[in-house]
């Protein structure tokens, strides 16, 4: 069987990719089938920490650390259930859900994670205190990136 498709099509879907951010589109009619893919950057897990001088930090600045692979290996790491758009706060404006030190309990909102025009709450899965923050708001995420460190 040969399949034909419209080049400018495509290119709008390519177009449409790159914009929205998707890493693939699939499109079936009848029993005509077409998936486009992306290549995906790789996520904040595979960057490399940057040495910031102790002197640059302010004291009442809170503590964002850069997520790495060691991270994720730590047994108090939270880690992301899906892709998305991690946030700290429930509104721009709104204070965030969690801070370096403070005790939360289990089942506490740590952030939420939107996935697909929805917003949904991660939380916390036991009682601790937070250790690291390892992602910003509005920072897309991926599947089983560590988002936080409970102690």
């Amino acid at each position: 069987m040969s399949l034909s498709f419209d080049p400018e099509a495509l290119r709008q879907l390519a177009a449409l990719l790159n914009e929205s951010g998707l890493a693939e589109i699939e499109l079936e009619e009848g029993d005509r089938r077409l998936r486009l893919a992306r290549a995906v950057a790789p996520s904040a897990a595979m960057a490399q920490p940057v040495m910031v001088p102790p002197a640059a930090i302010a004291p009442a600045a809170p503590a964002v650390a850069t997520a790495s692979v060691d991270m994720g290996a730590h047994p108090g790491a939270v880690k992301s259930p899906m892709v998305g758009v991690a946030y700290l706060a429930p509104e721009p404006n709104a204070p965030p859900f969690i801070t370096v030190g403070q005790s939360i309990e289990a089942g506490q909102t740590l952030l939420l994670i939107e996935a697909m025009k929805t917003f949904n709450q991660i939380k916390a899965p036991r009682a601790g205190t937070i250790k690291q923050i390892l992602i910003t708001t509005g920072q897309p995420v991926e599947y089983d990136e560590p988002l936080v460190v409970i102690e």
